[in-house]
């Protein structure tokens, strides 16, 4: 069995994060509380600013992958730049709604010569990084375009697939940058029964390619708006972001208006993570759209 992943402790700026027996000490902006248990952070590979990730007694960190289970999923943790490790955990908890609404969509979809009643439900990950969503949708039948302008991201998200097995499922790999990417699928004339957006909040176009750089807040609205473009008359819809000062009401309350639709409507959920020593994490927003009210299974 693949080994969970916890969060153990979070304050004073960081998180403390357990990948098997790998303990993991980062930043974490969200984290402005003391912390619960200030004797658990001992002996965890730390990543600092400036100086990249060390091991609790100084020496280098472990360079090895960690296979964890993430919502029933085999994903691979690693160190990587930035302080990042390939995982966004808290995603775990839209794969019941994901899966409902990919459920709820049976013998839809889009074919290359137009809609075609007989295909399964298509469904478009956008800055889709690793992999997570894109493995709970294929694995629910869907199948799956999965867009992101980093090519690391991308070749990441294809060990993923080799890991958990989904190498074999019905997905396109794309690295492309997201709102250039929407365009050209719109004068296609290509259309998705099911969008998942998780823009950063800041983000560099396609790598040696000629996209600007993505500002969430001020791009956020030619984002929705390109991507309502190549969405069908019923498609669910799942947007997430991680940036400060974008909580679940200012999430909602902008989707909603890009869909044509009450704020009321949309799911909001707070994407908080309780930590082992009773510490919560706000690791950013959510909002949920399903016109057929799929309900996790």
């Amino acid at each position: 069995m693949d080994a969970a992943w916890e969060l153990v402790d979070c304050g004073d700026g960081r998180r403390l994060e357990r990948f098997g027996t790998l303990l993991v000490d980062r930043p974490a902006p969200g984290a402005d509380r003391p912390r619960r248990d200030p004797g658990g952070w001992a002996g965890a590979t730390t990543f600092r600013a400036g100086r990249g990730w060390a091991a609790a007694d100084g020496g280098p960190a472990p360079p090895d992958d960690v296979r964890v289970d993430v919502a029933g999923i085999p994903m691979l943790a690693s160190l990587a730049a930035g302080g990042q490790v390939g995982l966004f955990p808290e995603h775990a908890r839209h794969a019941g709604w994901l899966r409902a609404a990919v459920h709820a969509r049976p013998g839809t979809g889009f074919g290359d010569a137009g809609p075609d009643v007989g295909a399964p439900p298509a469904v478009l990950n956008l800055f889709a990084y690793t992999g997570l969503l894109t493995f709970v949708a294929a694995g629910s039948g869907a199948t799956v375009t999965h867009v992101d302008a980093s090519r690391p991201a991308v070749q990441w998200a294809r060990r993923n697939a080799q890991a958990n097995g989904s190498a074999d499922r019905p997905i396109r790999w794309i690295v492309d940058d997201a709102l250039a990417f929407l365009r050209r699928e719109a004068r296609r004339e290509r259309a998705y029964d099911g969008l998942i957006l998780d823009p950063p909040s800041y983000g560099h176009g396609r790598e040696g390619g000629h996209a600007g750089a993505f500002r969430l807040d001020r791009d956020i609205d030619a984002l929705l708006s390109a991507a309502a473009a190549v969405a069908t008359a019923d498609a669910f819809w799942l947007i997430s972001t991680h940036t400060l000062g974008w909580d679940v009401n200012r999430l909602a309350t902008t989707v909603a208006a890009a869909l044509g639709q009450p704020p009321a409507a949309l799911d909001r959920v707070a994407l908080d993570v309780p930590a082992a020593s009773g510490a919560r994490l706000s690791l950013g927003a959510a909002a949920r759209f399903d016109p057929r009210q799929a309900k996790p299974r």
